[in-house]
């Protein structure tokens, strides 16, 4: 099958697990014998058309005008234009069977080379608006948002989503019909993600780690990934565990408030901010961790948590979104609710004061891995979502459009809380 995926982001170019997820599937996807090109961004450095791992990668670079900075959509609608014009010109010399559009961020391109070349447009949807507000639009950008998620599921003949939890909110806030929307979760390399060595471990605890245990949080610094939770955690786990230290690894817009809070909490030496890592440093950090945290208080999936079981650290995740698919109680991991600091702080004790039960839990969380989240297995299941979309567009009867097209009148906006209704477990 011949692919074409559009996303905002593909290596060198990583802001998040998108990135990281679109690049897995696409080369495990070339792997299998498919064509796949990637229509994304420019990068500094980066070729503007190669083929790396059996992908095409063509990178784009914005249209003009120079978009003022912090002004999303203006910025969004530029690389939509710019990726739409890039595909129309792959079409005069490669015919893709299907376009996977990722994101709300790549909606108009989407929508554009669908129509253009006639082909089903499948839609991976990562996050909503909504669901990183708790069900709420708090302002005119998060409306904006919104209606564009709301069109992509909407144009799209097919609709992906990393976990039964994201499954259950688009569903619940785009109305799509019964059986639109397939779960795919993300997946990971096991072979890529090897333990690191001994020394490289031995220097990772020696650099970061006090005279107590190793905390480590990696991720976004973002208000939903719930740092400041782990924060508000830290004294009570101080009194605990005399020498405890905790690293945050990861960039982000509220990284300034978390460091201020660290400040106001008083946590000195407790807390180390340590930016992005590289691959080689990431890996021997959460190696050498005695727990990894995710107290995100909103999670679609949690590629983190992959990452930290294929490394061995024992897993605290909060119970929210697709942490609730990735860690069973006790099994994998333990899980708090979200946002609670007394249980948060119980839950990390818990696992650093029984060491056996915490290998234990790591051990099994890792064997997971190669039978749920193989990326071989999930790039099947993600073309077998293709040739579906494939088949429904081909016996699209122009009466049924239109008869789907009248039974959507648009997204809601104006309700209140979008996700007042609690999620099925």
């Amino acid at each position: 099958m011949r692919v074409l995926q559009l996303s905002w982001e593909y290596p060198p170019l990583v802001y998040g697990g998108l990135g990281r997820h679109v690049h897995a599937l696409a080369e495990a996807q070339a792997a299998h014998g498919h064509e796949v090109t990637v229509l994304t961004q420019a990068a500094d450095g980066a070729p503007a058309d190669s083929t790396v791992g059996g992908v095409r990668i063509i990178r784009v670079p914005m249209d003009p005008p120079t978009i003022p900075p912090g002004d999303l959509l203006a910025w969004v609608l530029a690389l939509g234009h710019a990726v739409g014009r890039a595909g129309l010109r792959l079409g005069d010399e490669w015919s893709p069977d299907v376009v996977h559009a990722h994101d709300w961020l790549m909606c108009h391109a989407g929508t554009l080379l669908k129509e253009a070349f006639g082909l089903p447009l499948v839609a991976t949807v990562h996050a909503t608006e909504a669901g990183r507000h708790q069900g709420w639009l708090p302002n005119p950008l998060s409306e904006a948002i919104h209606t564009t998620e709301w069109w992509l599921t909407y144009e799209a003949r097919r609709v992906i989503t990393c976990s039964a939890a994201m499954q259950w909110e688009v569903t619940r806030l785009f109305d799509l019909p019964p059986g639109k929307v397939d779960v795919i979760s993300n997946g990971i390399d096991l072979a890529s993600w090897s333990a690191p060595s001994r020394r490289a471990v031995s220097a990772a605890r020696t650099q970061l780690a006090g005279d107590g245990p190793l905390l480590v949080f990696i991720g976004r610094l973002e208000w939903e990934k719930g740092v400041h939770t782990l924060l508000d955690a830290i004294p009570r786990l101080r009194r605990r565990h005399p020498g405890i230290r905790l690293v945050v690894a990861g960039e982000g817009t509220f990284g300034e408030e978390l460091r201020a809070r660290a400040r106001r909490l008083r946590l000195g030496a407790s807390v180390t901010f340590v930016g992005r890592l590289s691959d080689v440093a990431l890996r021997s950090l959460l190696a050498a961790a005695d727990c990894a945290v995710v107290p995100s208080l909103y999670e679609p999936f949690g590629l983190v948590a992959l990452e930290a079981a294929a490394l061995g650290a024992p897993l605290v995740v909060a119970d929210v979104g697709g942490l609730r698919d990735l860690v069973e109680p006790v099994m994998s991991g333990l899980r708090f609710p979200a946002g609670d600091v007394t249980r948060l702080a119980d839950a990390v004790s818990t696992v650093l004061r029984n060491d056996i039960q915490a290998r234990r839990m790591a051990r099994a969380a890792r064997a997971s891995l190669a039978h749920d989240h193989a990326w071989p297995a999930l790039a099947a299941r993600t073309v077998d979502t293709y040739a579906q979309a494939v088949v429904e567009e081909r016996n699209l009867v122009a009466g049924q459009e239109s008869a789907l097209r009248l039974s959507r009148s648009g997204p809601i906006i104006g309700s209140g809380n979008l996700l007042r209704d609690e999620q099925p477990r």
